[in-house]
């Protein structure tokens, strides 16, 4: 038995988080090169936990400076992330990472991309 997605003032649970109807939030501003459309749902917030969401995003080249914490599971897609002066990452459906407030670097989105983000 599949138990559907619903979110409370307690919990958000996410049976199949590629059936939730995600919203239109526009180009990316962070792009650097063509506009890339994104899309999301946000899912709960609460003491301590700014924002639980879904977020979609098309391929493309974008610059990030991280105000806050943020970690995310992806669900479909492939990135390269690379901090300034670092090493670039391959991230990909089924991992996780965690980007600290003060992170600046690109990410290099190859395939379209679905994530669960926890910004904090």
């Amino acid at each position: 038995m599949t138990t559907p997605s619903t979110a409370s003032e307690t919990a958000v649970i996410l049976s199949d988080a590629s059936s939730v109807e995600l919203e239109d939030w526009g180009p990316l501003p962070e792009a650097t090169g063509a506009p890339m459309a994104t899309a999301g749902k946000k899912l709960w917030t609460g003491e301590g936990i700014r924002e639980v969401g879904i977020w979609q995003c098309a391929p493309g080249p974008s610059r990030w400076v991280f105000e806050t914490n943020e970690t995310i599971t992806m669900l479909a897609g492939r990135m390269t992330v690379t901090e300034d002066g670092g090493d670039p990452y391959e991230v990909k459906a089924g991992d996780n990472a965690v980007f600290a407030k003060g992170w600046t670097g690109t990410w290099d989105i190859h395939d379209t991309v679905l994530k669960v983000y926890t910004v904090f």
